[in-house]
């Protein structure tokens, strides 16, 4: 019995995903394209990509934006999710000198 062929829909969805993941390590490493909370955003494998925050956050700004989310999400003024976007896009402006 042959081995069953992958779809043409499986490829798509492969390759859209290796493109986000790509867009994401490229915005990580270079910062976002837009600027401002919650700002709209540009769309990148038709999924629209959301930035927070502007490119030059000082170390101090940054720390001071993680205590706020944690301020918020303790609250319950804000998801899980949220609250996990939030951090993480944070951490990965952080460096360590």
């Amino acid at each position: 019995m042959a081995a069953q062929r992958t779809s043409f829909d499986k490829l798509q969805r492969d390759r859209a995903k290796k493109a986000k993941a790509a867009a994401k390590r490229d915005r990580r490493l270079n910062g976002p394209a837009e600027m401002g909370p919650d700002l709209g955003a540009e769309v990148e494998g038709g999924e629209p990509v959301v930035t927070r925050y502007p490119p030059n956050l000082s170390h101090e700004e940054i720390l001071r934006r993680i205590e706020d989310i944690h301020q918020r999400f303790d609250a319950g003024t804000m998801s899980y999710d949220e609250f996990e976007e939030h951090k993480a896009e944070l951490f990965g402006r952080l460096t360590v000198d």
